[in-house]
C-alpha cells in the first residue's frame, strides 16, 4: 500500500481504511504503519511465546467477563493513535463488529529484536495513558524473564521476573502466568558464565 505513511487520519477514518488493506496497521501519529514492519517478521519463539500466554489467559478467564485477544484487536493510546498488542485482555462486554478493545486490563508484548527498544519505551508510554490499564507486560524470547508495569495509587511500578519458577499475578484479571506456561516449547541460547570469562 504504496504511499500510505502520507496519509492522516483519525482512528474512526483507519478502522474503514484499513478494511481495504491486506496486513495489519498501526495509527502512529495519526498515520498508518504495518505492524510487519515494526516487527520485522515474527520468529517461532515469537509466535509459541504468544500463543502459550493466549492459551494460559484462556484457560484461566473462561467464563469470567475478560477474554483474551490477539493483534487483530486494536488499543487507541491517543487522539490519533493505535496500536496492536501481541495479546490483550478486555473485559468490556462482546460487541461483534468492533475493532478495538473497550475496557483493556492487561496488554502484553512478546520481544523480538527489531521491536524491543520500541516495545520498552514508546509503546510503554502510550499505553500507560489508557484509563482502563492495570498491566502492561514485556516478555523476552531469548531468556525466560519478563518487565510488568503495574498501576498503583501513586503511579506505575516495575516488577521483574526472572527464571522458569517464576509466576506473574494478574489479581485485576484474577489470573497468573507462570514462567514454565510461557516458556512452553521455547529454547533458551546457552547463558555463558560471565564471571569466568578473564
Amino acid at each position: 500500500m504504496a504511499d500510505a505513511a502520507r496519509l492522516s487520519m483519525t482512528p474512526e477514518d483507519f478502522f474503514v481504511w484499513q478494511r481495504d488493506q491486506d496486513e495489519l496497521y498501526e495509527l502512529v501519529d495519526g498515520h498508518p504503519v504495518p505492524r510487519h514492519r515494526m516487527m520485522t517478521g515474527a520468529s517461532m519463539q515469537h509466535d509459541r511465546a504468544t500463543v502459550n500466554i493466549i492459551g494460559s489467559l484462556y484457560a484461566q478467564l473462561r467464563g469470567t467477563p475478560c477474554r483474551p485477544t490477539t493483534a487483530d484487536i486494536s488499543i487507541r493510546t491517543g487522539i490519533r493513535g493505535l496500536r496492536r498488542p501481541d495479546v490483550m485482555v478486555e473485559c468490556a462486554p462482546l460487541i461483534p463488529d468492533t475493532y478495538e478493545a473497550r475496557e483493556p486490563r492487561l496488554v502484553v508484548e512478546v520481544a523480538s529484536p527489531s521491536t524491543t527498544s520500541i516495545d520498552q519505551t514508546r509503546k510503554v508510554e502510550e499505553y500507560k495513558r489508557h484509563p482502563t490499564l492495570t498491566a502492561i507486560l514485556l516478555v523476552e524470547t531469548v531468556t525466560p524473564q519478563a518487565l510488568l508495569y503495574r498501576r498503583g495509587a501513586d503511579g506505575w511500578e516495575i516488577e521483574t521476573f526472572e527464571g522458569l519458577e517464576a509466576v506473574i499475578a494478574l489479581p485485576d484479571i484474577g489470573a497468573t502466568l507462570a514462567m514454565t506456561d510461557i516458556s512452553d516449547g521455547l529454547t533458551f541460547p546457552a547463558r555463558r558464565d560471565l564471571a569466568s570469562e578473564g
